[in-house]
């Protein structure tokens, strides 16, 4: 394997679905507590849609009794999760990693992608010059409409057609990518070969005690609150 992008990757597999709250909770606890880069695959315990930063709850309103809703903490429009492979990637300040450009990693980690998805057979590509600006991936080009109706420069596809994106948010902490992966095989272990592919190094590892206990916190004092949700 060539140019992975980690010296060494803890995993994480959720194997009970989690509130759309608990899920956006768990990502922030990880980047809190993160000695080392890790990536953790996880699902919803029901239909959810989930909403950048900067989104407006206004466009994600009609949902409200259909799908368990959630504003993220990472930019990007909406995302409807159910059927995906969700993942979230930490990366502490101290890595060196962080030091590369959001563009960068983001188009590293999803050449990682494609290739796992090339592993059994997917011709996958990763799109070039749709759109230049980090900026406009934080905000999104159309915050209030879905992400994967808009492919922009760096995302995965398949026949022109978007079948994995990411949004990304950097603290004094370091960064957080939170992607989904929609419309393929998501089963037949395309977890463990998209992290092998980032890096030759991975440990699999269980959720630690203090990530989940922190998790709660942030969950019931943020992202399960109506003034989270309705901050814009």
């Amino acid at each position: 394997m060539k140019n992975t992008l980690f010296n060494a990757l803890d995993v994480y597999h959720d194997t009970g679905a989690q509130s759309a709250a608990m899920n956006m909770a768990i990502d922030e606890a990880l980047l809190e507590y993160a000695a080392v880069s890790s990536i953790r695959f996880y699902h919803w315990h029901s239909p959810a849609l989930s909403f950048g930063y900067f989104g407006k709850f206004a466009d994600v309103a009609r949902y409200e009794r259909e799908r368990d809703l959630v504003r993220r903490w990472t930019g990007g429009g909406i995302v409807f999760h159910g059927h995906d492979l969700t993942y979230s990637i930490v990366i502490p300040a101290h890595d060196t990693v962080f030091s590369q450009s959001s563009m960068s990693i983001y188009e590293r980690v999803h050449y990682a992608l494609r290739d796992a998805l090339g592993g059994r057979g997917t011709r996958a590509v990763v799109a070039e010059g749709l759109d230049g600006s980090s900026t406009a991936r934080q905000r999104n080009v159309s915050a209030g409409c879905s992400c994967f109706a808009n492919p922009v420069r760096a995302d995965v596809l398949i026949d022109d057609r978007k079948i994995a994106g990411a949004a990304q948010r950097r603290s004094a902490r370091g960064l957080l990518q939170q992607g989904s992966i929609q419309g393929v095989d998501v089963g037949n272990g395309l977890a463990e070969r998209f992290a092998e592919q980032l890096s030759k190094h991975c440990e699999q590892c269980r959720l630690p005690k203090g990530v989940q206990c922190r998790a709660l916190e942030i969950a019931a004092g943020k992202y399960a609150t109506d003034a989270w949700l309705h901050r814009r």
